[in-house]
């Protein structure tokens, strides 16, 4: 019998349960199955206003993004491009040599010399000049145009750069200073345009020694400079009574509107100070709106016309920054340029109380736009101007070659039809019709007829004779009826009439401009303080106790201003007659008598009749460094050849600009 057999060995047993496609997930796949039970679980309505609510979010994603991309588009295209398009600018060289000799700094500090902002060189075509061998004033030929960002530069008023700006509305003009904040425009550059060059003007010789009166407008200057560099030092304008300053762009308007002035005036030390600041402290990248027609004619022509005198590209560095920072004001249905533009973030607007844009400031930035295509090569800057003046061309609404004052951003139209003025919002543009033909070389016969016919419109709808004294001057005209007021606006027409008689227009243009000289003369000489109000009235009838001009309260303030002796410089210049010296040292003698603030400064007044109370209004207007004051220097100076009249033309904003060669 067997045994039996052994007991089996005791196991322990482990269960798995595998679940392919699945793993431990925390309960995550379970979690969404719990969701999208829940989804289940809503009503139909429900779940229709989530997935309404999700499509709204999606659209309004989309349409944000499109929006800032345009945004983008507007201030300077895409990265790549901005970087293939950026340029060195070594060895630029301005159209005319240095007409007078350069402002030296006592001793030459390497440190000191002007550079780039940092940024990696690129190869560029660039429009150059003719081969004139200039150099700018204390920089070296070889690094002249490095160490811009690293100048340090001890500037007077520096306690002033740390105050906040007034946020202020300055004139019918003006803009809103906002809060800084910067953004780049690259620029967009094309081959060279087939356009005239500049001529190569001879070296203007030492003027030698200054007579008694370019001496008397020396101190003048130097005496405003003292109050500007004392109180308001890179500020925009000065306030000389309160000894403080006001702010309408934040850009240095004063200094840089005063830049080519100093030049002319030999104003070495002032000059390379002034350069010293544009140089460390000019910056353009800022949140800020700025006129379109003011910025261009002050800022922009003050820094090409210093370029074209100094021979220092610093000054063309700038300009052609600003001008790409202007050009989003053009971008509107019809090419008219609005009136503002933030240089800061690219978007340009109409005034906060209109769609339109004046004529006067649409019309009259050509000379500069132009002459900043003709250096840089950039061809979006002439296009741009030249595209508004062939649309003024074409319009209707004009009567014999007089225009309305206001144009619509949108319709490109006309508004306010049936008035026409040769004062504020429609005077630049006459001006500008004759200067851009002769700094074209005169090949552009479409401006020349454009002018022409003004003339003639002018002459048939606008001037009459003053009693007693059968003065001729230019009034007004509103839906047919006549009004004898006449701006002091209005004075620049005698020089321009003038110059466009010395570049062989009819000599009958030159008896109108001798007449209307003499008006604009009585205008000062029959107030009590010999300068001008801001605007005149004309007596057309009659009467033993009245004068010929007659002022009213609200328009017998005098701003400064520069049209007077404008044209007395243009008919001394172009006749010889020392009267018109004469009246010029009567006029500089007024504003020092009435105006001048002791502390240093010139103000302008409220009450150009009464001697005993002119009323300072506590502001030194930028022009009156940048025009007033020069107009009287070259007025009184008795060598044609100082910026003459056959290689130069004045921008309104007396910056001289060279005459461009036929092709």
């Amino acid at each position: 019998m067997y045994p039996p057999p052994p007991p089996a060995p005791h196991r322990d047993f482990i269960s798995v349960t595998l679940s392919l496609g699945e793993s431990y997930d925390n309960n995550k796949s379970r979690r969404r199955r719990s969701c999208l039970r829940k989804w289940k679980q809503l009503s139909r309505l429900q779940r229709n206003v989530i997935l309404f609510l999700l499509a709204l979010l999606v659209l309004c994603a989309f349409l944000s993004y499109t929006h800032m991309a345009d945004r983008w588009k507007v201030l300077g295209g895409s990265p790549t491009e901005g970087q293939r398009l950026r340029v060195e600018m070594t060895g630029q060289k301005p159209a005319n040599p240095p007409v007078l000799p350069a402002p030296r700094k006592a001793d030459t500090n390497p440190e000191d010399k002007p550079t780039m902002l940092p940024q990696k060189p690129r190869k560029h075509i660039r429009r150059r000049p003719p081969h004139l061998q200039i150099r700018a004033p204390n920089i070296d030929s070889k690094d002249g145009i490095q160490g811009e960002a690293q100048e340090q530069v001890a500037t007077p008023g520096d306690t002033h750069q740390e105050e906040t700006p007034q946020r202020t509305v300055i004139s019918w003009r003006g803009a809103v200073i906002e809060p800084e904040q910067g953004t780049e425009h690259p620029s967009r550059r094309a081959a060279a345009p087939t356009m005239p060059s500049a001529p190569a003007v001879r070296m203007q010789k030492d003027p030698g020694p200054q007579n008694a009166r370019q001496k008397g407008v020396i101190e003048a200057f130097l005496h405003a400079w003292k109050g500007y560099r004392k109180f308001s030092w890179g500020h925009d304008e000065l306030k000389p009574v309160s000894r403080s300053f006001t702010e309408w762009f934040g850009l240095g308007l004063t200094l840089i509107d005063a830049l080519d002035t100093m030049w002319i005036l030999g104003l070495k030390k002032e000059f390379e100070e002034a350069r010293q600041w544009v140089s460390a402290k000019l910056n353009f990248e800022k949140d800020v709106d700025v006129n379109l027609f003011e910025s261009t004619i002050r800022l922009l022509g003050a820094l090409l016309s210093t370029y074209h005198l100094s021979g220092d590209s610093l000054f063309l560095r700038k300009a052609e920054d600003f001008g790409n920072r202007l050009m989003p004001a053009f971008a509107t249905p019809s090419k008219i340029p609005y009136s503002d533009v933030n240089i800061g973030t690219g978007v340009a607007h109409p005034p906060r109380w209109t769609s339109d844009s004046t004529v006067a400031e649409v019309t009259s930035i050509q000379l500069e736009f132009r002459e900043l295509s003709r250096l840089t090569g950039i061809k979006k800057f002439r296009e741009a101007v030249e595209n508004v003046t062939r649309h003024i061309h074409s319009l209707s609404g004009k009567k014999d070659g007089l225009v309305p004052m206001f144009i619509n951003t949108h319709s490109g139209l006309f508004t306010h039809p049936g008035v026409f003025t040769l004062g504020a919002r429609a005077d630049s543009y006459y001006e500008y019709l004759l200067k851009q033909w002769i700094q074209g070389g005169k090949t552009e016969t479409q401006l020349l007829e454009d002018y022409l016919t003004a003339i003639e419109g002018i002459k048939a709808h606008l001037l009459r004779r003053s009693e007693p004294g059968k003065f001729i001057f230019v009034g007004e005209l509103a839906h047919g009826r006549f009004s004898a007021k006449m701006d002091h606006l209005v004075c620049f027409l005698p020089g321009t009439l003038a110059l466009g008689v010395h570049h062989g227009l009819p000599a009958e243009h030159m008896e109108l401009a001798l007449a209307l000289m003499e008006t604009c003369y009585q205008m000062n000489h029959q107030m009590e303080t010999g300068l001008s109000p801001e605007i005149a009235h004309f007596n057309t009838f009659f009467q033993a106790d009245l004068k010929d001009v007659i002022v009213k309260p609200a328009d017998r303030h005098n701003l400064l201003r520069p049209e007077t002796v404008e044209s007395l410089f243009y008919l001394y210049r172009l006749t010889g007659d020392r009267k018109y010296q004469d009246w010029g040292w009567g006029i500089l003698q007024s504003f020092n008598k009435y105006t001048r603030v002791r502390s240093g400064g010139y103000s302008s007044i409220n009450n150009v009749q009464s001697i005993h109370k002119p009323d300072p209004r506590d502001k030194m207007e930028s022009f009156f460094l940048g025009e007033t004051l020069k107009y009287l220097y070259l007025l009184f100076s008795d060598d044609p050849d100082l910026l003459s009249l056959d290689h130069y033309v004045f921008n309104t904003e007396a910056h001289p600009l060279p005459i461009w060669s036929a092709a």
